[in-house]
């Protein structure tokens, strides 16, 4: 007779006990607990279960994450081993939360993310790694989502799907039943929302809640971008609704409450494709023989009240967001491109900064205040710059000029009438930009003139060519005289006559000053060459920097150099706590200019007539946290707009990839390096193992890679020729072949 087998039953496992012990302590962190306490709180009942618990709180106090108050009682340890920050989630799953009183980050391994996702606010319990004294941590609370919402391509199964994010920083795909796919198909692009995620579950549950179209198809990636940062990409109904009701006639009454400027000549220049007039000049010579000049603004405020549904929408989407292909307005298109729209021959209600300067741009009174104007004419800034080029009213006396239009623009040639008044007010506009920027220059500003990455698109919004935005005269003009305007209004609301800050409210646009180890890196990097920065006091810093970014001009190692300059620098953002503008050398500056596209400005303006009402200071606090949002919200704009450029490169050079190119090396990792084509900014990696003359190594000190058998160096600034190997549109991603005895 055979023996029966005995099976012993398994025991299981509890998940996660780590986290949720430390979970469970914390929220009890001033009384000691023994173990079937936290048992229970775990809702843990089992004996093995208890036994588990009691074992991995032994486990805990051995690891000095907790305490053994007396016998069998356990306490969380004091808070100095708890921090607070922000999770940086790198593309292999592991990641770093960033603490503001750290020094150093904090690594986290995959295995102590704990369901912590990238950007989360997290509190983690930090401890020493043995090898090199740099902290590593376990994530013990996620304090608030970053988000929920994720695109992705869903894979369908029979019974359950899986949606798999673009971001890269996504380590795990979303499970989604079936009864929560919408109307999905296998493939679609999709937007998941997580619901749930449960303790034992390596992937969160969630349901789709929107399908936007097939992988590949151009205004599915378009979209797909937007949803990415949670940038709507269209307007509620309700919004569009009561845009359209707003009263757009100006009334008797409401010019009256204004100052007057409809018979003073004034007029726009604008990029040519513009649709949303945000500022006019207005111009006239004074019997003195100084000029009033006027900075004129869409009064934005008039339409959009506190308290509607239009309020809402505009704070929340903050600004305008600006893809290769379109604009996704942060006002519906009835206020944008129409009721506060600055068009040519309309009469328009606006809020203006209105400046006496004499022939040498010094200042010399200011009036700030509600206006009404009339925009006599309208340029496109290569229009204004063939004027600006004439360099004399004399060539515009026949009141004709024909102005031939690069072809760079969809812009129609045509006849302008260009009077000689509006002729002399440009010119001398002109003169009076580049008094204005010369004594910026001396004060300590920077000149970061770059140039940017434009594309002709077909009617299929196919990139056909590639060309580069660069600012010219007409761009100074208008830039020198925004800066004006922002620069004066910051002054007026947060300067005393003594030079003494006042205590008033107000949004400001600060940029602190350049970290100095950041600035090292930089130095290391540009030292290979030839150039120098000097970093002892912050005017040799801004005249080094200047010089560089001088010097570098031409060279096929300008965009890097100005790409690494501007990392090196910090982030400007909105704030009611004034710092200063590091960059522009402003002691005062906000953002006056631009509320069709941006909510700072629609804030500067109702705070401005605040107080020139008479109005006491409000409170801070409300208007710091609509500044941060704003500042997260411009941040967001800012990579759906990187993400787009560099979808439309990808594109480009799909049908480029028998084409070999001249390129420059951007970056040096050991993975392989980074090169950009010269004639149009692509970016792609050459991969190490694609680099087949010998075996390369990484030099992190010299920032090169080094042929083992041969010693050949490859390295920042090199000059290469490339030949696309791959193009990855979902990922936005371009793989180079480096083409043999390339290096230059």
């Amino acid at each position: 007779m055979s023996k029966k087998k005995i099976y012993k039953k398994k025991k299981n496992t509890i998940k996660h006990l780590t986290r949720n012990i430390l979970q469970a302590l914390n929220k009890n962190n001033k009384q000691a607990l023994n173990y079937k306490q936290i048992a229970k709180q775990l809702g843990v009942t089992d004996f093995n279960g208890k036994n588990q618990v009691l074992q991995k709180l032994i486990e805990l106090v051995g690891q000095q994450k907790v305490k053994e108050t007396e016998r069998g009682k356990f306490q969380i340890l004091p808070n100095e081993k708890y921090y607070f920050g922000k999770l940086d989630v790198n593309a292999r799953g592991n990641g770093f939360v960033i603490c503001e009183d750290l020094e150093h980050d904090i690594y986290i391994p995959n295995r102590n993310l704990n369901h912590a996702l990238n950007n989360d606010q997290v509190k983690v319990y930090a401890y020493q790694r043995k090898a090199n004294g740099k902290q590593e941590g376990d994530i013990v609370e996620i304090i608030e989502r970053a988000k929920s919402d994720f695109v992705g391509v869903l894979q369908l199964n029979k019974n359950f799907g899986f949606v798999v994010p673009d971001d890269s920083k996504m380590y795990v795909d979303v499970f989604v039943p079936l009864k929560k796919i919408k109307d999905a198909e296998d493939g679609d692009k999709v937007v998941v929302s997580i619901q749930d995620w449960p303790e034992n579950s390596k992937n969160p549950f969630g349901k789709i809640t929107e399908v936007l179209g097939k992988p590949g198809d151009h205004d599915t990636e378009m979209h797909s971008i937007l949803m990415e940062y949670n940038l709507p990409y269209k307007f509620p109904e309700k919004v569009e609704e009561d845009a359209a009701k707003l009263p757009i006639d100006i009334t008797a009454k409401e010019i009256a409450k204004r100052r007057d400027f409809r018979d003073t000549l004034t007029f726009t220049i604008d990029p040519a494709t513009a649709k949303d007039f945000d500022d006019a000049l207005s111009f006239k010579i004074l019997e003195n023989g100084n000029y009033e000049i006027g900075i004129h603004i869409a009064d934005v405020s008039h339409y959009v009240q506190e308290g509607t549904i239009l309020e809402d929408e505009a704070y929340a989407r903050a600004t305008s967001v600006y893809l290769v292909d379109r604009v996704v307005p942060m006002l519906p298109e009835v206020l944008s491109n129409n009721v506060c729209s600055l068009r040519p021959h309309e009469e328009k209600l606006t809020f203006s900064a209105v400046f006496e300067l004499d022939k040498n741009a010094n200042l010399k009174s200011q009036w700030f205040g509600r206006t009404v104007i009339y925009s006599d004419a309208r340029f496109a800034y290569e229009e204004a710059q063939v004027i600006i080029e004439e360099n004399s009213t004399s060539k515009i006396q026949n009141s004709k000029l024909n102005l031939t239009i690069p072809k760079t623009i969809s812009l129609t040639e045509k006849q302008y009438d260009v009077t000689p008044e509006i002729g002399e007010a440009i010119l001398t506009l002109d003169k009076l930009a580049k008094i204005l920027r010369k004594g910026r220059m001396k004060d300590g500003a920077l000149t970061f003139d770059r140039a940017e990455v434009r594309f002709n698109l077909d009617e299929n919004s196919n990139p056909i060519s590639v060309f580069f935005k660069t600012q010219k005269d007409a761009n100074k003009l208008i830039e020198e005289f925004m800066l004006l305007a922002n620069k004066k209004v910051a002054q007026f609301i947060g300067k005393k006559k003594n030079d003494e800050p006042t205590k008033q409210t107000f949004v400001y646009r600060i940029h602190d000053e350049p970290d100095l180890s950041k600035l090292d890196d930089l130095q290391r990097i540009v030292n290979n060459f030839g150039y120098k920065i000097q970093t002892d006091t912050r005017e040799h810093i801004t005249q080094s920097l200047n010089k560089l970014l001088a010097d570098v001009k031409g060279k096929p190692e300008q965009n890097m150099v100005e790409t690494l300059t501007i990392r090196s620098m910090s982030k400007a953002v909105y704030t009611t706590k004034n710092i200063g503008h590091y960059g522009l050398a402003f002691d005062y500056y906000s953002h006056f200019t631009s509320p069709i596209r941006r909510y700072p400005d629609v804030m500067t303006h109702r705070l401005l007539q605040h107080y020139l009402d008479g109005g006491k200071s409000p409170n801070a606090d409300i208007y710091e946290d609509k500044c941060e949002h704003s500042s997260e919200r411009e941040y967001m704009a800012t990579k759906a707009e990187r993400d787009s450029i560099k979808y439309m490169q990808v594109k480009y050079m799909q049908d480029h990839q028998n084409k070999i190119f001249k390129g420059v090396i951007t970056g040096v990792t050991e993975w392989g390096i980074y090169v950009e084509i010269i004639e149009n900014k692509c970016e792609g990696m050459v991969r190490v193992k694609d680099i087949k003359d010998d075996y390369y190594t990484f030099d992190e000190k010299q920032y090169a890679m080094v042929g083992q058998a041969t010693q050949n160096l490859i390295t920042l600034g090199d000059e290469v020729m490339v030949k696309v190997k791959n193009t990855d549109l979902e990922r936005k991603h371009l793989d180079f072949y480096l083409v043999q005895d390339s290096i230059l």
